[in-house]
């Protein structure tokens, strides 16, 4: 996979320098990508493909994590722009490039990709792939924003496309994943080779991605039967990860690296405390009662392929971890599929099938972990969660602890994606298994993304009165 990566940087090399930009907060969008700059529509489509699912890449581990980590509670801000998103003090500006990067660079470019694609008479997988990044990118802005443009969105024609309401947003969302799968099912019509960064045009592991981003959207609306049903078809396991590949040079390299190590505001951000104190075994844990080892799990290893100490602080591990020059960056995964099929068997009744669900997801860490120390993730007994058991020392019904292991775990295991962000508010409500996150600045933690002040000043169908930063989204109230 990264070999292919690699090979495409000679072919798109001003690509990779536009990811480099789009990080540090440019808005500028992706139309370097045709053969004729002037005229989007005289390019190849797999060439426009490539700058879709890069534009993607960006827009799901670039900024958007640094701030959905800082609102759940997994990062902290302590210079500039950063601060001020862990205090609160947000603006409607702060979120100008986040929304440019769903609908210039992801939404707006699948639109002109798809067009060419059909004008060149490509039909099938092609064509499932970027209904899959659309869909992605849709999904991941209904989560953030609520209510948003849905059908009318990426027409250039359409200056002042329609907002949608999130539920029928999510139903959409369902229905265009479905007409994905229908077309990557058709055999036909698969990109070049190198022009799909991820699967090389593979449409079995399209698929899987596909039936799992249904998964977390029925999750995000608490549909735990529907979630069920697709997580069963999703990703069976981590080579089947849609992850972004990374290289070595500072144009390729993995964009939490590229903040941290090659940008001027690394030092502006780490790793939270309290994300550290779930993790953290030894004794310099500053608040131990949060770590969530016991006589089968140790954290160790983890920890250590997790984050690393800079300048006094934690930040993630860029030497040799999960935000190393080369390592890939998941934005959809086995670990997530298996603790939807977690959460929702719990959440139905199906117990025994949650703690089995769990324990292939703990049997999967072992694999993967062991090589960066000490790692223990032996499986767990329905027991474990009974009151007194090792995982209920608190007196909590056996559901409701085996509930609230299986979102811890998700707080951990999806670290740097915008589904903790999803997590925290989906169970804000729900006290006795949430994640223990405390506001930052008062008494409550952040419910959304405030509408960009881009769209606010040329958009007329921007909600009015303009939603809070405090004010849930619909599928959250």
């Amino acid at each position: 996979m990264i070999l292919t990566f690699k090979k495409s940087i000679m072919k798109f090399k001003h690509i990779f320098i536009l990811i480099t930009f789009l990080t540090i907060g440019c808005e500028k969008g992706i139309d370097e990508l045709n053969d004729n700059p002037n005229s989007p529509t005289s390019a190849n489509y797999d060439l426009i493909l490539t700058g879709v699912e890069i534009g993607n890449a960006v827009l799901q581990t670039g900024e958007m994590v640094r701030k959905t980590g800082i609102f759940s509670g997994q990062y902290t801000g302590l210079d500039r722009a950063h601060l001020t998103y862990t205090t609160y003090s947000v603006a409607s500006s702060s979120f100008n490039s986040q929304w440019n990067e769903v609908y210039v660079d992801v939404v707006s470019n699948s639109r002109v990709a798809e067009s060419v694609a059909i004008e060149q008479g490509v039909d099938g997988i092609g064509i499932g792939i970027i209904k899959v990044i659309r869909a992605m990118a849709l999904g991941t802005a209904t989560s953030m924003w609520g209510d948003i443009p849905f059908d009318e969105a990426g027409y250039p024609d359409i200056e002042n496309p329609s907002f949608e309401s999130q539920t029928v947003v999510y139903q959409k969302l369902q229905q265009l994943l479905d007409e994905a799968i229908l077309d990557l099912s058709k055999g036909s019509g698969r990109p070049p080779s190198g022009a799909d960064i991820h699967f090389d045009g593979s449409p079995s592991e399209w698929i899987a991605v596909a039936n799992t981003l249904k998964a977390r959207y029925y999750l995000h609306t608490k549909d735990y039967n529907s979630a069920t049903t697709y997580a069963s078809l999703g990703i069976s396991s981590s080579s089947g990860n849609l992850a972004v590949p990374h290289g070595s040079s500072n144009d390729d390299a993995n964009l939490t690296y590229q903040f941290f190590e090659i940008g001027v505001r690394g030092s502006d951000l780490k790793v939270s405390d309290f994300l550290l104190s779930m993790m953290d075994s030894t004794i310099s844990n500053v608040s131990p009662a949060n770590y969530r080892g016991n006589t089968k799990t140790n954290e160790t290893a983890r920890y250590a392929f997790m984050f690393r100490s800079s300048g006094g602080e934690i930040i993630p591990n860029t030497v040799n971890g999960i935000s190393a020059t080369d390592q890939s960056a998941n934005m959809v995964s086995y670990a997530e599929n298996q603790l939807i099929l977690a959460e929702s068997a719990v959440r139905l009744g199906f117990l025994e099938s949650g703690v089995n669900a769990l324990n292939a997801h703990r049997s999967n860490l072992l694999s993967t972990m062991s090589s960066f120390g000490a790692a223990k993730y032996d499986a767990y007994q329905l027991s474990d969660f009974e009151n007194g058991g090792i995982e209920n020392t608190d007196g909590l019904s056996t559901a409701n602890s085996l509930l609230r292991e299986i979102l811890e775990e998700r707080y951990v295991s999806l670290f740097n994606t915008t589904e903790n962000f999803s997590d925290t508010r989906r169970t804000d409500g729900e006290s006795l298994v949430r994640v223990q996150v405390i506001p930052n600045n008062g008494t409550d933690l952040p419910q959304r993304f405030l509408y960009p002040q881009t769209e606010v000043d040329r958009n007329s169908n921007v909600p009015n009165p303009i939603p809070g930063f405090f004010e849930p989204t619909t599928i959250n109230q």
